[in-house]
């Protein structure tokens, strides 16, 4: 699976993105896991910094993984005591990231497993499936709910959503489901790079 993972760089500007390769875009509110996520992913505990104060960073993150893809970690949204100039900044820089990137593949967007979609999920959500990349749900937190109530909060959470066609429920602890997760990220990005005869053995 994933054996490599480099920090790469952070950018606020689309025209300073790295090289030419495909991207997968997460994204999620503050404090859903993102970066817990991405250290579970690669495998790497401190890849990403996990913040006690969420909010606070207004860039993309950059990771390129075994040289042939780029994980991109977005601010996270919906943070209240962000001001309204950062607020106005991400929407601005997010929305021209989602609406030039070239060679953005995939979007994961994770939501919290336990909280269920907020309100900022769902304005975020309709976005997304009105420009019409193709995205994957990921409810982080999974373990946060008694195991006896994770059916039914699953479909809750899915009905809500209308029944997205990729969606995994995931734990950082128990990493249930991070497998599933990874080759369905990986498969989106090798079938890219086949269409365009580049070998990502």
């Amino acid at each position: 699976m994933i054996k490599q993972a480099v920090y790469i760089k952070s950018i606020t500007d689309l025209k300073d993105e790295p090289e030419r390769l495909p991207q997968i875009l997460l994204l999620g509110r503050s404090n859903v896991g993102k970066s817990s996520f991405i250290n579970a992913l690669t495998n790497r505990k401190n890849l990403a910094r996990v913040s006690n104060t969420p909010g606070k960073t207004l860039t993309l993150n950059f990771y390129l993984i075994d040289n042939y893809f780029y994980l991109v970690d977005a601010p996270g949204y919906g943070y209240a005591k962000r001001s309204k100039t950062m607020k106005d900044q991400f929407v601005v820089m997010l929305e021209n990231y989602l609406l030039h990137a070239t060679e953005l593949r995939l979007i994961c967007m994770l939501i919290d497993f336990k909280v269920g979609p907020t309100k900022d999920d769902l304005e975020t959500y309709d976005y997304i499936k009105q420009i019409g990349v193709d995205v994957m749900i990921i409810a982080t937190k999974r373990d946060k709910v008694p195991n006896t109530h994770q059916f039914k909060q699953e479909n809750l959470i899915k009905n809500i959503l209308k029944h997205p066609k990729n969606f995994y429920a995931y734990s950082a602890v128990t990493k249930f489901n991070l497998d599933q997760i990874e080759l369905e990220m990986v498969k989106r990005v090798k079938e890219v790079l086949d269409e365009q005869g580049i070998d990502s053995n």
